[in-house]
């Protein structure tokens, strides 16, 4: 009688902690994620014309896989921000110019997944590209990954010019023989987008934006999205030529974590 005592309190004992783990689990399912203030917008709401290739949504990064918490492909902007970008391609569209960004606001858990990825240095797969000259060991030190960015207060944007009509990009397909970021353009990733000098992140001193050696028709291109975007209340990064936030920033001290996505923003009323 003993013995089956104990089994049954054991018995007792184990469904209890299941029942326990259940409900936890269920309680982890039901918790809502975080959503937008109601002064976000998607880009596209504000200025339908501006072209949007976001590379975070893809493969074709630095981490070479889909980063977290990009669950579709759109550009997320506080309004301030989006509204500055409409009038700058409005001044473009004239010129037979279009602006297009590649990322915009970008939740923290995409952030740590960049802190993730830059700690596990086994992983190169992207070397050949995005940081040819660069140890992967001096990524932080050198400052292309930082556990914080800008692009989580929801005022900056990674962002180029096109000349129209604008031609297709060529889908980035895995496992392609990879060309430094820095090679001539024909040479490069093809890239719809004026001739900056580099493609899009590339982990190099010829991505800054003011770099010396960057001159003719490249720099006059990068000084013409900087002119452009510095009047309409932009500032530049000095170490990206992509790199702009707007001023004043809404949540200058506030790092977002919504995911990119349309149900990530307030409802239309």
């Amino acid at each position: 009688m003993t013995r089956l005592s104990s089994a049954a309190r054991g018995v007792i004992t184990a469904v209890a902690a299941l029942l326990t783990l259940i409900a936890a689990s269920a309680t982890a399912r039901a918790t809502p994620e975080p959503k937008a203030p109601k002064d976000f917008v998607a880009l596209s709401t504000v200025d339908p014309t501006i072209i949007q290739e976001m590379r975070y949504f893809t493969p074709h990064n630095f981490v070479g896989e889909r980063i977290d918490g990009y669950r579709q492909p759109i550009c997320i902007l506080t309004r301030p921000a989006a509204e500055a970008l409409h009038q700058a391609q409005r001044q473009l569209l004239r010129r037979g110019y279009s602006l297009k960004v590649y990322d915009c606001y970008r939740p923290q858990r995409a952030v740590d997944h960049f802190v993730r990825w830059a700690e596990d240095l086994d992983d190169e797969t992207m070397k050949g590209e995005f940081y040819p000259n660069v140890d992967k060991t001096r990524l932080f030190a050198d400052g292309y990954i930082a556990a914080k960015s800008g692009h989580s207060r929801g005022s900056t944007t990674d962002l180029t010019i096109v000349r129209l009509p604008a031609r297709p990009t060529r889908p980035y397909t895995p496992g392609r023989p990879l060309v430094p970021c820095y090679a001539p353009k024909q040479q490069r990733f093809p890239d719809n987008s004026l001739d900056m000098g580099t493609g899009f992140d590339c982990f190099d001193p010829l991505a800054h934006t003011l770099d010396p050696r960057i001159q003719g028709q490249q720099r006059a291109n990068r000084l013409l999205l900087k002119n452009l975007l510095e009047k309409l209340g932009f500032v530049n990064l000095a170490e990206e030529w992509w790199h702009y936030t707007y001023k004043p920033e809404p949540y200058p001290n506030t790092y977002f974590d919504f995911p990119v996505a349309w149900k990530s923003l307030p409802a239309k009323r």
